[in-house]
């Protein structure tokens, strides 16, 4: 099955509105365009059912019933019950609730596994438990490579790891890593595993039962929707877990986790995402599935379209010897999120230029200090970021290929 592309970026006004017309957009890792759905729920919202949700009026109990089927339809997508996905401002900030959530169920001493791979959301907040009383054990990445050693991660565990921490894929090396191998080893330690999933859930959300990672975390506005981060937490681990809500919250699980409270209209809005996935499904297929079953056929449907997009790129950018890759330059096993180094001339130059070309990327450090760390890349000016979704084109990609060949 091929994707249907045309059809694809009819869902998305960006690519018809004039102002982003002759752009090609190549920092999606940054934030994705959003769907039409997701747009005219948010919309219909505010001007239909804005106000306080539950209670026993028309506009009320449809603003109830709109956050109700996020969580639900949100679920079903990732194989998880709706007791289990929560919705808060940030995958940051949703990290901050968990770390001060999680510290009373460990002792003084107790150690934690923080992989050097991730973005600081996954990294900061768990570090800062070192001043009360745990112990942080880094997971370093290659220096050459920047991946993660499953045989370094054998070695970090001790009788008293009590969690890893780690990306699904790093959003400046690429690489996808084996969550459930990693979940299974850290079970088998009596640790939990909690996964940062902001770089690779663009690419198709993932099935949270097949994974068995025991909290799971991406961002909804780098899902086509609204900027708002989505955690799963079993079931059974929450209720480990010290409330962070109101003292009359205690028990209620969707509310422990979100002491800021919820924003209703984006919350009632998140449906529009899968409103999205099922308008792709039923236009590319004609059997009858469950959600997570659509999910996993989606989930194809988009990977085949990027590393169609993939593979071209990376053979253009392994043919140059002003360059250098980070992460792997082969398209298995990646997302098409790819950082370079250019060794001729400036980062800021060739970013200046590439803008020139019309061409939006992203050059800095994406807040992964530590994986440019362990590389001995300088956080200033960083790399130059190239990243794209299943709804980027052929076009676009002969562009920045046009692009590169100029600013290099």
């Amino acid at each position: 099955m091929k994707l249907d592309l045309p059809f694809i970026r009819t869902q998305f006004p960006a690519f018809t509105e004039p102002a982003l017309q002759g752009w090609a957009f190549f920092e999606n890792a940054g934030g994705s365009y959003p769907c039409i759905q997701f747009i005219d729920k948010l919309t219909a919202f505010y001007m239909k059912n804005k106000v306080q949700p539950y209670y026993p009026y028309p506009a009320s109990m449809k603003a109830g019933e709109m956050m109700d089927a996020s969580y639900k339809r949100m679920a079903e997508y990732l194989n998880a019950d709706a007791s289990e996905i929560h919705f808060g401002p940030s995958t940051t900030q949703n990290v901050y609730v968990l770390a001060n959530a999680m510290r009373p169920m460990w002792k003084d001493g107790d150690e934690i596994i923080l992989s050097c791979q991730d973005h600081e959301a996954n990294a900061g907040a768990w570090r800062r438990l070192a001043e009360r009383g745990i112990k942080i054990v880094e997971w370093h990445v290659d220096k050459d490579s920047g991946l993660l050693s499953q045989e370094d991660l054998d070695r970090l565990f001790s009788e008293r790891t009590r969690m890893v921490a780690f990306p699904h894929c790093s959003n400046v090396i690429g690489h996808v890593n084996p969550v459930k191998e990693i979940s299974e080893k850290a079970h088998a330690h009596g640790a939990l595993c909690v996964v940062d999933g902001v770089a690779y859930a663009p690419h198709g959300l993932p099935d949270l039962k097949a994974l068995g990672a025991d909290i799971y975390l991406f961002s909804l506005y780098k899902t086509f929707g609204p900027h708002l981060g989505m955690m799963y937490v079993k079931n059974e681990l929450i209720k480990k877990m010290e409330n962070q809500s109101h003292f009359f919250k205690e028990g209620i699980t969707r509310s422990m986790l979100t002491p800021s409270g919820p924003d209703h209209a984006q919350i009632g809005s998140v449906s529009g995402i899968l409103d999205y996935f099922d308008a792709v499904y039923a236009h590319h297929f004609t059997k009858e599935a469950l959600p997570s079953q659509r999910n996993i056929a989606l989930n194809r449907l988009f990977r085949s379209q990027e590393k169609a997009l993939l593979v071209p790129l990376l053979e253009f950018l392994r043919s140059r010897g002003d360059l250098k890759i980070l992460g792997p330059d082969y398209a298995d096993q990646r997302v098409p999120t790819i950082s370079i180094l250019p060794l001729n001339k400036s980062v800021k130059k060739v970013y200046t230029d590439l803008t020139n070309h019309r061409l939006m990327l992203g050059m800095g450090n994406f807040y992964a200090v530590r994986p440019l760390m362990d590389m001995g890349i300088p956080l200033e000016p960083g790399v130059l970021r190239m990243s794209f979704l299943h709804y980027t084109s052929m076009e676009d990609i002969d562009q920045l290929i046009t692009g590169l060949k100029t600013a290099l």
